[in-house]
């Protein structure tokens, strides 16, 4: 990091500030217990990983992953200047897959809801390996997403979640391309779309239906540092409600019923009793994120509107809340038609526009600890812990899935003020490959 300790101007001091107290909040929210406990690494893996590193092709990769940093690094910057808001991801998709081309990948193509995959044949196609990053961010269209630089820190919307991703996945290719490593398995490079928000992680659901590609095992590239390992998935479900009704003037039809009304009491009647359930001790959270509707402070609205979110590790806490929420919601409707005083009841539509399942991939898991022997091996404390990525889909079939750290260092995702610095960046690169290979193996 070269920012200096005396800035020359007010804007430096600022941004000093800022990045000092983000890194210290950062650090201390990974020393918080709540954020994932470390776990037992057997020494059979850490033995593995090693030999594995020691391989003379092995070291080669590692060797062009670091020539390619200014590449690397330059291309990071480009596709973030591409956006990829919510469900408008083609322009990005497009150029990523012509750099997966370029890169040397057996074949590449786009899947019909927009994930762009690339596909190195193994030398016996025993299994099929994914490694995936997503190419939407959560920003909407007509957002600046121009990489500003000051000193060696990049700033941009979505610089790192999750284009740094996309840029670890591009680099394990070509290093393996440049250095002729075959493998056992068929390696999918996956640049997905629907990750964030209300894009429900549709790119992935596709990959994993009835009759999609067999993939076996699951690497996604999300999130922070080299210690955190996603084995878990943080389950969450959303619903639009909207109530309807007839409207009208605020005194000359008074007595109809009212979405408004309707939708405070279905608010109300929710947060009193999940309140109850969220203090047990299987966490579980409930947010009305969103509500809306009205035309006029002396209008009674036809429509109103809420988006809730509820999540949980656990799926039967999960059920729980969503059972309490949808009772909340039908008492509700039921007491504001009781009080009209005349005209048509309420009607309410209840959509879900967010599933996400939960589940565990266990520690003992030869992916889980692979990957934490690969994060010792770059000199990282491993720490396992849930979160709601991609690889939410295969951990909940029972697919071995982990979602591993892009590396460098940064905050501010899914703000306008995202930043990142290549810190070491390359040895979350060089992590990628060697958890990849240990998963693929290497062809003799």
């Amino acid at each position: 990091m070269k920012i200096s300790l005396f800035p020359k101007n007010t804007f430096s001091l600022i941004f000093l500030i800022i990045f000092f107290c983000t890194t210290f909040n950062s650090l201390a929210q990974k020393a918080s217990p709540s954020e994932g406990k470390k776990e037992v690494l057997e020494k059979k893996y850490i033995k593995e990983i090693n030999s594995l590193s020691k391989h003379k092709k092995v070291q080669k990769a590692f060797k062009t992953i670091e020539e390619l940093e200014s590449r690397t690094l330059n291309e990071l910057i480009m596709l973030t200047e591409i956006p990829a808001p919510p469900f408008k991801e083609e322009v990005r998709a497009a150029k990523y897959a012509e750099m997966l081309k370029e890169a040397g990948a057996d074949s590449v193509w786009t899947d019909d809801v927009g994930n762009v995959i690339a596909l190195k044949k193994g030398f016996s196609g025993n299994k099929v390996v994914a490694l995936d990053a997503h190419l939407d961010t959560v920003f909407p269209e007509g957002t600046d997403v121009t990489v500003k630089k000051h000193g060696d820190t990049l700033i941009a919307p979505g610089i790192g979640d999750d284009t740094r991703g996309l840029m670890v996945v591009l680099t394990v290719l070509r290093a393996l391309e440049i250095n002729n490593i075959e493998t056992e398995a068929d390696i999918l490079f996956i640049g997905s779309v629907g990750e964030e928000g209300l894009g429900d992680l549709r790119g992935v659901k596709h990959l994993f239906r009835k009759d999609g590609p067999g993939i076996d095992s699951w690497i996604g590239v999300d999130g922070g540092d080299l210690a955190g390992i996603a084995n878990g998935a943080l389950g969450s479900l959303r619903y639009r409600v909207t109530f309807k009704g007839p409207g009208g003037h605020s005194w000359g039809a008074f007595g109809l019923a009212n979405p408004h009304h309707a939708l405070g009491r279905a608010i109300n009647n929710f947060i009193i009793n999940a309140d109850s359930l969220s203090r047990s001790e299987e966490k579980v959270s409930y947010n009305i994120g969103r509500i809306g509707g009205g035309t006029s402070v002396n209008a009674i609205p036809f429509e109103s509107w809420l988006e809730v979110d509820m999540r949980s590790a656990v799926p039967d806490q999960l059920k729980k809340m969503d059972q309490i929420f949808q009772k909340s919601v039908q008492e509700a409707l039921k007491k504001e038609n009781q009080v009209k005083r005349e005209g048509s009841d309420l009607q309410v539509e209840i959509d879900m526009v967010g599933d996400r399942p939960s589940g565990i991939i266990p520690v003992d898991n030869r992916l889980v600890q692979n990957a934490m022997a690969s994060a010792a091996l770059f000199g990282a404390t491993p720490t396992l812990r849930t979160g709601s990525t991609n690889s939410n889909i295969p951990i909940s079939l029972g697919i071995p899935a982990v979602t591993i750290g892009r590396g460098g260092k940064g905050d501010g995702a899914h703000s306008l003020q995202e930043w990142w610095i290549n810190d070491e960046g390359h040895l979350s690169i060089q992590r990628a490959l060697i958890l990849l290979l240990s998963e693929a193996g290497i062809a003799n």
